[in-house]
């Protein structure tokens, strides 16, 4: 069952631990997801990751480091 199907979820430090096992459980559930962290280089994988499961994902930064 999808219980988060058509809500959207904001979720930071979604790079690695718990922000990222929440990322997956979420998206899991029919949720949309807006992903936030400070390495992108791990945004890029669970990007990756999710795409290779045939979700939707689209990284796209939107604050470089220092800004």
């Amino acid at each position: 069952m999808h219980r988060l199907s058509g809500k959207v979820a904001i979720i930071t430090g979604a790079s690695a631990g718990i922000g990222r096992a929440t990322a997956k459980l979420f998206v899991a559930e029919g949720a949309r997801l807006v992903l936030g962290a400070r390495r992108q280089s791990g945004l890029a994988e669970l990007a990756a990751e999710l795409q290779a499961a045939g979700i939707g994902a689209r990284n796209t930064p939107y604050c470089e480091k220092g800004v």
